[in-house]
């Protein structure tokens, strides 16, 4: 969302961060989840606060088991 929003490729960040392109798409797919350190790098990378990073993983979090507990329904 940060990333697509500043209109940045994954290639690009992952490039800016260090990390392979196939990996940040993985972390947007919610296929892994990344460490602490690579969500540091990825902070940096989006040149956002580490925390505003972390705030918006939980606020998409919610809204996927909201949407889940609804379907369920």
């Amino acid at each position: 969302m940060i990333r697509q929003n500043q209109e940045i490729f994954q290639e690009e960040l992952a490039e800016r961060v260090g990390l392979h392109p196939t990996w940040i798409s993985h972390i947007e797919s919610g296929r892994v989840n990344p460490t602490i350190k690579n969500l540091a790098l990825l902070s940096e990378g989006l040149q956002v606060k580490l925390s505003e990073l972390i705030a918006l993983a939980e606020e998409l979090d919610r809204a996927l088991q909201s949407k889940v507990l609804t379907e369920k329904k």
